[in-house]
């Protein structure tokens, strides 16, 4: 664009031998100013110190019932079945998704019929229906057989007998389970690209080999961070074994509240710990299940905690330094 005329165009002072140019390892770069994000993160910051402070100097809590509770033998006796029965559950539930998913990618329609029947039947019940269902089957069936179908039957047993508290939570918890594990190792296989598959069957494999040292272990990746979430909810569904009168960490917890109602809460907080504790626990293992099958995925392996703190601790030292320097 032309100047009008008689107009003064003012040009940069160029440098001189009097006045060199600045040099510009000299000059100090000044960051983008957000007022937002600080506005945001003073509120933030204000509202967690209110409820931290609420939390700790409220008395309706009362933290010292808390500390009498906390590791009380019979609080841990609750834990350790909640453990158990979370062990269980999640390995014969995992096994269950693994068949079922299998099953739902087979090429046979009964297979596929059967499968697909099984995952929507107990996705729709819910599960507490499904516990008082097996904790009442003794009534339906009081001796179960196996044998020829309409035939002779080779051997009976008590129902009564066998379904115990914890086999009936581990049974139930473990179908409902197994319908929803198998929904996600389904998702976990079909996220394998096709060529792996095409590159396998080409080579020669086997069915099985191919599925155990190839399309599983990269299924994996896809299929940990989403199982991941299916084990937190079984721990806290494990809380629902106390109506089949197994006393869990949650039974435990009530009954302990019916025989002393001055403590119904510091028991209640007992229990969220303990709960919080395990699912932190659980995040963990995730995270480095999670780290180790993205080997060969990326192109560098996402930093431990470990390697984070000392990478930020190295960032602080270096913006110390460069603000003393300037």
């Amino acid at each position: 664009m032309s100047e009008p005329p008689g107009a003064t165009v003012t040009l940069p002072e160029a440098p001189t031998a009097d006045k060199p140019p600045k040099a510009l390892t000299a000059q100090r770069v000044l960051p983008l100013r957000r007022p937002g994000r600080w506005i945001a993160t003073a509120v933030v910051v204000v509202l967690v110190a209110q409820f931290v402070h609420g939390l700790v100097s409220n008395p309706f809590y009362q933290w010292d019932r808390w500390g009498y509770w906390f590791l009380r033998p019979t609080i841990l006796d609750g834990l350790m079945i909640t453990l158990e029965v979370t062990a269980y559950s999640a390995v014969l539930g995992l096994v269950g998704g693994v068949l079922l998913a299998l099953a739902r990618l087979s090429k046979s329609p009964v297979l596929r019929a059967v499968s697909w029947t099984y995952v929507w039947t107990l996705r729709s019940v819910p599960l507490i229906v499904v516990l008082l269902f097996l904790y009442n089957f003794s009534a339906l069936y009081e001796t179960l057989s196996v044998g020829v179908p309409f035939g002779p039957a080779f051997f009976s047993f008590d129902e009564s007998k066998l379904a115990t508290d914890m086999v009936i939570a581990v049974i139930g918890l473990s179908l409902n389970e197994a319908a929803y594990a198998a929904e996600v190792v389904r998702g976990g296989i079909l996220s394998v690209d096709q060529g792996q598959h095409e590159a396998a069957a080409a080579l020669g494999l086997p069915k099985g080999y191919q599925f155990r040292r190839i399309v599983f272990p990269q299924a994996l990746r896809s299929i940990t961070p989403n199982y991941v979430n299916q084990l937190i909810g079984l721990i806290k569904s494990t809380s629902l074994v106390f109506y089949v009168s197994l006393l869990d960490l949650f039974g435990t917890a009530q009954s302990m509240g019916s025989t002393y109602p001055g403590d119904i809460v510091p028991l209640l907080l007992v229990v969220t710990v303990w709960y919080l504790i395990l699912t932190s626990v659980v995040s963990v293992i995730q995270f480095y299940v999670e780290r180790y099958y993205a080997r060969g995925a990326t192109r560098a392996l996402p930093p431990t905690p470990l390697q984070k703190l000392r990478a930020g601790l190295t960032d602080l030292r270096a913006r110390v330094r460069r603000e003393a320097a300037v």
